[in-house]
């Protein structure tokens, strides 16, 4: 299933185009050339002899690579098509496009080869909301090549364009006369360079180190592969999902500024190639067993930049973990809060749940014992700050009523929390999600405190604490008449009643009371939530319900992983399973890639699954779906310092073998059959 268009992609520099390998404007994605959330190439667009080319095939070679051969006519029957050119591109330390041009006829043909080049040089933020740019552009045509560049006081970018096959330069572009011998070929690399202040390779000026080469990239991906459990399975679609999803993993990983040199994921191409504290922490979650490395990152990148004092601008507390991070213009002059921002209500009790798995699956001590004062934060920021009411639950508001978020919990969008009548929920709002995270925040610091920072007393606390929690949620958000739990209270401590997958969360947490557990899981496989390829983020009885509502009815991959991990928690196997083979089937219509979302129409009406129109693909806790989907399958825990494996394999997905498991106990396998006649 594609959506027309043609990713390249290295950590959070990448490129969007049409198949036919040019770049024009989009009414819905941002196409072009971007790094560090500046858009470098605005318009690439091939002409051959004025004509614009038309797509014959395309191939994505790796994520960091593809081949798109093109003609500047289209075909017709008994036409012959005289000229073809084939663009080889990649991306890495900058885009580079190798053009070849063939002539197919038996005599010499006379070429007029053109290349329009512009950039607006627009921050990210700017795509869907157009402004003036304060800044001035300039264009230079400096020895052959074409400058192209931007300036506001000491934000300075350019694109640099170079051509290896002398061209005519004019500030719109190259042009290339060419005579091609008969069936003979032409070719010439395009190189584009992204530099920032003095002219300086971008990544190099803000890095302090140049890009990746496409030959290093293609060296680390290998090296990441071959590190990775090998997966052995009966399942064509979960084994190809299962390799693109490590190689897209690995595709959105980047080293963000001033914190060391190490790798955490990218949310997602093209909106939000940044770090999202909540995104990153919950795909080390899901990568554990395959690159437990990942959470420790993740976790170390976290901590630098966690809050310290109050700032309403950015929305820092004390304690608190970033929601997001940016390096564009908007941010450099403070017209968006992402340098950091912390309008995250989820991110500072997941952060404790990551630190705590980690230590379960790799018995990294080590690293326990040095985060020790940075969880303690963060557990300190869901009593004083996360609980603005003073009941005991963790709520959001917030404070930068300019350009915050309104809603921030990981369904962000403005209508994402209403009642069942469609109503939305005032001001502050408690989702029910975030309550679970806190008590499993609580439940798993204690571990921390007894077991490594010798302090049991703070453990007994953090356990009363989470034990009160919990009865308190269990009877506070439980809606009686419907059985299952409010997606959350609003600012007068009214049940926000409508049905959502938000109710999966609590299972994964262990916040749900073992008797009520069975009536959430009804729900999630119901009608209403289940769609057949998975659970919509709201029910389709609610007023709101919109299946290709961004969170308000359509499937979130990710969103059933955590689902089904949960449903295992509570002993529901083969509800776990049928999550488990509805998104592993979605994953065979997207060619392996899941997409951040897709519509939730019923299965028995669409027969495949619809794409989300703006859904970012690849997008990192997607990519992390198959892993847990994986784990979920196959049962595997830690205990103590083995891995155990409890395997529930759906009927359809046949054998699943996953070997060297990386641990605290080494490597492990683990091996699964699903049979028919399971009961």
């Amino acid at each position: 299933m594609s959506d027309g268009l043609v990713r390249l992609l290295d950590g959070n520099t990448f490129v969007v185009s049409e198949e036919t390998g040019d770049i024009g404007p989009s009414p819905t994605i941002p196409t072009g050339f971007f790094s560090f959330d500046t858009r470098f190439l605005s318009k690439w667009i091939l002409f051959i002899n004025d004509q614009r080319v038309n797509a014959l095939t395309v191939e994505e070679v790796e994520y960091f690579e593809s081949r798109m051969v093109v003609v500047p006519t289209l075909p017709a029957p008994l036409v012959d098509i005289g000229v073809s050119a084939i663009r080889d591109r990649s991306i890495g330390g900058s885009f580079t496009e190798q053009l070849t041009v063939i002539n197919h006829e038996p005599k010499p043909v006379d070429l007029r080869i053109r290349i329009d080049v512009d950039s607006d040089f627009a921050d990210l933020f700017e795509i869907k909301d157009v402004r003036n740019k304060s800044g001035t552009y300039y264009t230079q045509v400096d020895g052959g090549r074409l400058r192209l560049g931007y300036q506001r006081e000491a934000f300075c970018r350019e694109t640099l364009v170079s051509s290896t096959v002398p061209a005519r330069v004019d500030e719109q572009g190259l042009t290339y006369h060419v005579r091609l011998e008969p069936h003979g070929q032409w070719t010439t690399d395009l190189h584009v360079q992204a530099l920032g202040l003095g002219g300086r390779d971008l990544r190099e000026s803000l890095e302090g180190r140049p890009g990746r080469s496409r030959a290093q990239i293609r060296q680390d991906l290998a090296g990441w592969l071959a590190q990775a459990p090998r997966l052995t399975c009966d399942s064509p679609t979960l084994g190809m999902t299962y390799r693109r999803s490590l190689a897209d993993l690995s595709a959105l990983l980047y080293a963000p500024l001033t914190a060391g040199g190490n790798a955490i994921p990218a949310a997602g191409l093209p909106w939000f190639m940044a770090i999202f504290g909540r995104d990153s922490i919950l795909t080390s979650i899901q990568a554990l067993p395959f690159a437990p490395d990942l959470a420790a990152t993740t976790l170390h990148q976290l901590t630098v930049r966690q809050g310290a004092v109050l700032h309403d601008f950015r929305e820092e507390e004390p304690g608190k973990i970033l929601h997001e991070l940016r390096y564009g213009e908007t941010t450099a002059f403070e017209e968006q809060p992402h340098s950091p921002y912390f309008g995250s209500a989820d991110s500072t009790p997941l952060y404790v749940i990551l630190l705590d798995e980690y230590e379960r699956w790799t018995g990294d001590a080590v690293l326990v014992n040095s985060l020790e004062r940075s969880a303690r934060a963060a557990l300190h920021w869901i009593d004083e700050y996360g609980d603005i009411m003073g009941d005991g639950y963790v709520w959001y508001q917030r404070r930068n009523e300019r350009t915050g978020l309104e809603n921030q919990c990981w369904k962000d969008s403005w209508d994402s929390i209403s009642f069942r009548d469609g109503r939305l929920a005032g001001l502050p709002r408690a989702t029910c999600e975030l309550q679970g995270y806190a008590y499993d925040a609580k439940i798993r610091g204690a571990r921390l405190a007894r077991e490594f920072w010798h302090d049991p007393a703070y453990a007994d606390r953090l356990e009363r604490e989470a034990a009160e929690l919990k009865e308190r949620f269990n009877n506070d958000f439980w809606v009686s008449d419907g059985e299952y739990y409010a997606l959350a209270l609003d600012g007068d401590g009214h049940q926000v009643d409508a049905l959502s997958s938000n109710i999966g969360h609590l299972l994964w947490s262990g916040i749900v009371e073992e008797s009520r557990a069975a009536k959430v899981a009804e729900h999630l496989l119901g009608p209403e939530l289940f769609s057949g390829w998975g659970v919509r983020t709201l029910g389709t009885g609610e007023g709101r319900y919109n299946p290709i509502g961004y969170h308000v009815g359509t499937v979130w991959p990710f969103d059933n992983s955590f689902i089904a991990w949960g449903l295992r928690r509570y002993g529901f196997h083969q509800e776990a399973g049928r999550i488990a083979e509805g998104i592993i089937d979605a994953a065979e219509h997207f060619e392996g890639r899941l997409p951040e979302a897709f519509g939730g129409y019923e299965r028995t009406l669409t027969r495949y699954p619809v794409l989300y129109p703006t859904a970012c693909s690849p997008q990192a806790w997607s990519t992390g779906t198959p892993l847990l989907l994986l784990r979920t399958m196959l049962g595997m825990e830690p205990r103590g310092e083995h891995l155990v494996t409890r395997p529930a394999v759906p009927p359809s997905m046949g054998r699943i073998e996953l070997l060297h498991i990386p641990g605290r106990w080494g490597r492990a396998g683990a091996l699964g059959r699903g049979h028919a006649d399971r009961p």
